[in-house]
């Protein structure tokens, strides 16, 4: 924390009588933006951290673009890059976000959380902090991300209406994914622990989904787990929001069904994974 917010008063004591001066902290909100505060400064400190974003996205967006995507057939009427992209955006959140784990893993190992957590302010506040600025860095990597796509050849089929939706929709889900980053980040003993175990949980869920490829090419086996996970129903919703509607790339439910689930399962992550990091933060190890 760069900043400390305390104020004093002064009470009396209940078996003395005397007064006695007591100190309080920041309240949730100033404690939650200084520590969002604290760890975007060290985005800037690091360029590595904001360079990252832009050039991976780059890497794997032409990687499927022009190697794989000409072998991908994604249906009749619809080209591979307007099928890949809302697909992509949606697994960004994966790349992008794994260095949260890792920033709040160095946190921990070098003392900065005993530190924050002697401060007189609510503990939830400082991983609520943590995870608007994580939320922040993976916004810039989408964004740029979603420039590229343009240029490379994705087309909107949409109106104003449900681009900004699924514009909304992707910041939603980065948000609520950011919980399960720093809660790894919190229960790994390293930050290389954490980047391992973000590796283990971001392959499987990126590729063994819909996001780069129809979900019906998979092998059958493998369809009813790439068909019930997250990122397979982020995909679909964003699909179905940016390219004229769930019927446009055969989808078997209609927009509003997509979104609802989304929404569903950005709801259970963020009550599962948040609960899990803020008791865990706010206990030392």
């Amino acid at each position: 924390m760069t900043t400390e917010t305390t104020v004093t008063t002064s009470t009396p004591d209940v078996a003395t009588g005397a007064r006695v001066d007591r100190t309080t902290g920041a309240g949730f909100v100033t404690a939650a933006l200084q520590s969002a505060r604290r760890t975007v400064l060290q985005f800037f400190r690091t360029p590595q951290l904001l360079m990252l974003g832009t050039v991976q996205g780059a890497l794997f967006l032409f990687m499927f673009r022009y190697i794989f995507g000409g072998a991908i057939n994604p249906g009749e009427g619809i080209d591979y890059v307007d099928f890949l992209v809302p697909g992509f955006l949606a697994s960004g959140i994966l790349w992008l976000g794994m260095p949260a784990a890792t920033g709040v893993a160095e946190d921990a190992a070098t003392g900065v959380h005993d530190r924050l957590r002697s401060l007189p302010i609510p503990r939830a506040s400082i991983m609520f902090g943590r995870s608007l600025a994580d939320t922040a860095l993976t916004g810039w990597g989408l964004l740029v991300t979603t420039v590229l796509a343009f240029i490379v050849g994705f087309r909107l089929d949409a109106g104003v209406g449900e681009v900004l939706l699924a514009v909304v929709l992707l910041i939603v889900m980065a948000y609520c994914f950011m919980w399960v980053f720093i809660s790894i980040g919190l229960t790994s003993k390293s930050a290389q622990a954490a980047t391992g175990t973000c590796t283990l949980l971001i392959v499987p869920l990126a590729f063994v989904s819909a996001a780069y490829v129809p979900g019906d090419s998979l092998p059958g086996w493998m369809q009813p787990v790439a068909n019930h996970q997250p990122f397979t129903v982020f995909s679909n919703a964003l699909r179905s929001l940016t390219l004229g509607g769930a019927d446009r790339v055969g989808l078997g439910h209609n927009t509003a069904y997509w979104v609802a689930l989304s929404l569903v399962w950005c709801a259970g992550i963020l009550l599962v994974f948040g609960t899990i990091a803020v008791s865990r933060f706010a206990r030392r190890r």
